[in-house]
């Protein structure tokens, strides 16, 4: 109702805690239930998610604070982290999104379907024409931005079970969304 009405977005945060309520929910896709969102920082046992990682939670807070990602990935360089961690959910942790696993298929940029496109961008195409080519040919141009080490059927996101009411239409936070839309 908040957000319906028109107030800001921090006014609806300082809301949710004055009620009790977690006001990062606030930052999570609206479309899918709380549920869904949550549980992999549950499921993963010990492993912490990566904004609450002690080895990269400090880069999460620049970001916070409104540092340039350009600035943050430099700063983890400079202490010779490896900055692409920056572009992994941080919701999410880690050793879900890096951890090996059943990889199963050859890398990305070997795979007989997508190994043009990977020689493209060596020979110096720039990502935008490669893209451009990827579409062109009917395929999917976000297939650029995963990683060419791993194999294409290990990074497709498999269709989580999401069994409850979408995050905006949930009723202990529907007044929450209610507030944004006014």
């Amino acid at each position: 109702k908040m957000l319906k009405m028109g107030l800001p977005m921090d006014a609806v945060k300082h809301s949710m805690k004055r009620d009790g309520k977690d006001p990062t929910i606030m930052d999570l896709d609206h479309s899918k239930s709380v549920k869904s969102q949550l549980e992999p920082s549950s499921e993963e046992g010990e492993e912490p998610i990566l904004k609450n990682d002690p080895n990269y939670e400090k880069y999460f807070k620049m970001l916070k604070m409104g540092l340039p990602m350009e600035a943050v990935q430099h700063s983890m360089k400079r202490d010779g982290k490896d900055p692409t961690i920056m572009d992994l959910d941080p919701h999410k942790s880690l050793k879900s999104q890096r951890g090996g696993g059943g990889d199963d298929g050859p890398a990305l940029k070997d795979d007989p379907e997508y190994q043009k496109y990977f020689k493209m961008l060596k020979m110096g195409l720039p990502m935008g024409a490669v893209q451009n080519a990827l579409q062109r040919d009917g395929k999917d141009p976000s297939i650029m931005d995963l990683d060419p080490e791993k194999s294409l059927k290990s990074q497709i996101k498999k269709d989580d079970e999401d069994d409850g009411p979408p995050l905006e239409e949930d009723p202990e936070y529907e007044k929450y969304f209610k507030m944004l839309k006014m």
